[in-house]
């Protein structure tokens, strides 16, 4: 017989059974019983997709420079947001929606938030986030295309054929390496060119002799998140594409006192000149002046209509010296950073072709000088022959080619 108190406790179990179920709460009789009301709830069904997010999660000093890549297997990607600091960054869904890729540029100093979307074959959805941070410069460099220290590469420019391809950058570049890098010159047609560092701030890059007429170059300077050494990164990334003019090349004979003036190969004209006089001075700090026009290679680095040329620019300030000198000389095309310019000088016609009277510039006559300011430009070549002190490659940026191409 079963007991009264073990029916009691199995009835009260039976009465919490119907309340969980829901059925009438009255415990009158008829009410049903429900099969397994009381079993727990089921677990949401988990996705099999599996997102991967490129920088990795709370990865530091990122290159702004990298993309930011996600990708997935088991399923398709629905939607990535990239942001920082409420501003989104863009990118583009393959059409397969396997994989998502970063098209907008990042910034330096940033923290980016990742949110991705995804769904597997059963359409349950994922969602995976992830933060990381781009590299803080201690500074960064501006780059600059120039033509010389005293003038830019103008974008679509025309130059001569002794034009070196100039990039200059704002800060010390203390990994040369990492910037050569980056750093592409394209030739149409191609030329083999190097790369040679004036400074720490300089580059020059130059074929093994001039250019030929009509080149096309084109300069990309890739900086922007390169670490160019000492905390220095780039600040942008920059280029420029000029071209290569007619051949323009000016022969100055120190002993002939004669200029050859060739064009595409060809002699066009010959133009007697009065070149440096030669001798020495002693200057106003003490240092020794000398009066010889440089032999070598110079390039024309600016046309001036117009240029004050002053003795004391070079040390010689006594206005009883005799070598002292402060005037506006016209049609000036300049060669050296020192000084020496071809310029019209109408005041020692008597010297030119026979007497080497000036203080280190080319003197051109009135019949010739309008003429050649006119057709030489930026980047044509003089060369100057037969005189005893020779150009330095600091003196202007036809010192570029003196130095031998195996030096180079």
């Amino acid at each position: 017989m079963v007991s009264r108190r073990a029916v009691v406790t199995g009835g009260m179990g039976v009465a919490a059974g119907l309340a969980v179920a829901g059925c009438d709460a009255s415990g009158s009789p008829g009410a049903k019983w429900s099969e397994g009301a009381s079993s727990a709830p089921s677990a949401s069904p988990t996705s099999v997709a599996s997102v991967t997010i490129t920088p990795a999660a709370s990865e530091k000093n990122v290159s702004p420079r990298e993309r930011i890549v996600v990708t997935v297997q088991g399923g398709t990607l629905q939607k990535v947001t990239v942001t920082a600091g409420g501003k989104a960054v863009a990118g583009e869904l393959a059409a397969d929606q396997s994989t998502w890729r970063s098209t907008g540029k990042l910034k330096y100093g940033k923290t980016y938030a990742v949110t991705a979307t995804a769904v597997d074959g059963n359409g349950v959805v994922t969602e995976q986030r992830s933060t990381f941070s781009t590299v803080k410069p201690d500074s960064t460099a501006q780059i600059t295309f120039q033509a010389s220290a005293l003038a830019a590469i103008k974008d679509g420019g025309t130059y001569g054929v002794g034009q070196p391809v100039i990039v200059a950058f704002s800060k010390r570049v203390k990994d040369k390496a990492a910037a050569e890098k980056v750093m592409e010159v394209i030739t149409e047609p191609a030329v083999e060119g190097r790369w040679r560092w004036m400074d720490s701030h300089t580059a020059h890059w130059r074929p093994a002799k001039y250019w030929a007429a009509g080149t096309k170059i084109t300069v990309r300077v890739r900086a922007y998140g390169v670490h160019l050494g000492g905390g220095v990164y780039g600040a942008r990334d920059a280029s420029v594409n000029f071209k290569i003019g007619p051949s323009r090349i000016a022969v100055a004979d120190g002993k002939t006192k004669q200029m050859k003036v060739y064009i595409d190969g060809k002699l066009v004209r010959t133009i007697p000149i009065s070149m440096g006089k030669g001798g020495t001075t002693i200057g106003s700090r003490g240092q020794v002046i000398d009066f010889w026009t440089r032999s070598g290679p110079h390039v024309i680095m600016t046309t001036e209509p117009t240029h004050r040329m002053t003795s004391a620019s070079y040390g010689i300030t006594d206005k009883n010296d005799p070598n002292y000198y402060d005037e506006i000389i016209k049609l000036c095309h300049r060669l050296t950073y020192s000084g020496e310019f071809t310029h019209l000088a109408d005041w020692n016609v008597w010297a030119h072709g026979n007497t080497n009277t000036s203080h280190g510039c080319i003197n051109i006559g009135p019949a010739h000088a309008k003429w050649f300011y006119d057709t030489f430009t930026l980047g044509d070549v003089v060369e100057v022959r037969n005189t005893p002190r020779q150009m330095k490659v600091s003196d202007g940026i036809g010192g570029d080619w003196t130095i031998p191409w195996s030096k180079w």
